[in-house]
């Protein structure tokens, strides 16, 4: 008798109001498909049990091949979660220290002796961005770059700030990182990384070379997909995003990543106790810390060239929600928090598909001009064939599709756009809606 009453108890606190908590998610991420505002794979588990392994969308839009459980996607920074457990381990077998300098291994490199390996960890080092470099991330990625030529882009960069002292965000201190285990080690970082984690973990859909992979899994990275069709992202090359970036996987593959943090298969219970420690900006080593509902987080999102990750764990109940995607304007942020709250039978909203009416060429033709966000970042608006079209500065065309005579909005991303006319009925600003925020742009002319 008690091993049926077991299962009978955890299907009906999957029930709630009437619908299952499965059931739940599989209709919103079906709905937020059919918005298009979301293509990938997704895998939630609650308390151990799976309530969503599915995909969604094109894997690749032009061969109509959709995206399922299986499909594969880079990670963008999720990476760094793999680097910091690499250095950890190494330092479990006392080949390196937290505290030791960088000038330990690079002496070369300037204000390397300010600096410690922790800092690089915690995005603590001051240290210039170099995925700040906009000629460089537009133009340069899909090329192969040495440690040498990464060391010459970044050498003439002063500090942002005396190492220790703030937080910045460093995709430079994690390549850093991995340039340190390869010295330490004396093999390359990929395979250090895949003999101590891939392999243990049979981890057998992750890998490195997202440029080189030939597997019917491999998804397609888009800059957009609208319209029934892609415009397809470069892939950049391995070496560039390297130990800040460079990983692929499956949402599969990283369940079991975040199952063997519950255990001391890869690194010590230990050291993960260190890395789940925050620091400054809620960040520990590899890994953010916060919290939601209560309920203690461990988390890293990723966004790299046609694809953004979120991997988050819940430690103390057993649950996990991984998102992939092959969209970089997909808006993860928001689908994670819907998925946080029908978890914990919170309010949400389904993606609808915005419906657009008919306004007439004569206003759409009163919004044409420049408006200025920010310096040296403005939005174009101009009318083509009776569409109002948008391009902000070093990004694409967009269509505007209307709500209304003064609101607008994207179909490629979540973001709307309201028109604001001055006590003499002109057009004087536009206000950009996007992520919570509303930044308005004053016509230039």
């Amino acid at each position: 008798m008690k091993k049926l009453i077991l299962p009978f108890l955890l299907l009906l606190s999957f029930i709630v109001n009437g619908q299952s908590v499965p059931d739940k998610l599989q209709a919103y991420f079906t709905a937020a498909e059919k918005a298009g505002i979301f293509s990938g794979s997704v895998l939630v588990i609650d308390k151990g049990n799976v309530l969503l392994n599915n995909g969604y969308g094109y894997k690749n839009v032009e061969m109509n091949m959709k995206n399922d459980a299986n499909s594969i996607f880079q990670i963008g920074s999720v990476t760094k979660q793999f680097t910091a457990a690499i250095i950890l381990k190494l330092a479990e077998q006392g080949k390196l220290k937290l505290g030791n300098k960088l000038s330990q291994y690079f002496p070369e490199f300037p204000n390397a002796g300010k600096m410690t390996i922790e800092n690089l960890l915690t995005h603590t080092s001051g240290l210039y961005n170099y995925t700040n470099n906009e000629e460089f991330m537009q133009k340069e990625v899909e090329k192969s770059l040495a440690r040498e030529q990464l060391f010459a882009m970044v050498n003439n960069k002063p500090l942002d700030f005396n190492p220790g002292e703030k937080f910045s965000y460093s995709n430079t201190g994690y390549m850093m990182l991995g340039y340190i285990i390869e010295k330490v080690t004396g093999k390359k970082y990929e395979h250090v990384v895949r003999e101590n984690i891939f392999i243990p973990l049979q981890m057998s859909n992750t890998g490195f070379d997202f440029t080189h992979l030939v597997n019917t899994n491999k998804t397609v990275g888009y800059v957009l997909i609208s319209g029934g069709k892609g415009m397809k992202a470069m892939i950049v090359d391995s070496t560039v995003s390297f130990a800040a970036g460079a990983i692929y996987s499956t949402v599969s593959d990283l369940d079991k990543w975040n199952k063997s943090l519950k255990t001391e298969k890869i690194i010590r219970k230990q050291s993960l106790q260190n890395a789940f420690t925050p620091r400054l900006s809620k960040y520990g080593l590899g890994w953010i810390i916060d919290s939601i509902e209560g309920k203690k987080i461990i988390n890293h999102n990723g966004g790299i060239h046609g694809f953004i990750s979120y991997n988050t764990i819940f430690p103390e109940e057993n649950s996990s929600i991984t998102i992939l995607s092959n969209v970089a304007s997909a808006n993860l942020q928001n689908i994670s928090k819907a998925v946080i709250a029908i978890l914990n039978d919170k309010a949400y909203e389904l993606p609808k598909e915005a419906t657009e009416v008919k306004v007439d060429e004569k206003i759409l033709t009163q919004y044409i001009g420049e408006y200025e966000l920010a310096p040296a970042f403005l939005i174009n608006i101009k009318v083509v064939d009776g569409r109002l079209m948008a391009q902000a500065t070093g990004q694409p065309e967009f269509e505007l599709f209307s709500k209304n005579e003064k609101e607008f909005y994207l179909k490629v991303v979540d973001a709307q756009v309201e028109f604001v006319r001055n006590d003499k009925g002109e057009v004087e600003k536009l206000i950009l809606h996007q992520n919570g925020q509303h930044i308005p742009g004053i016509k230039k002319k």
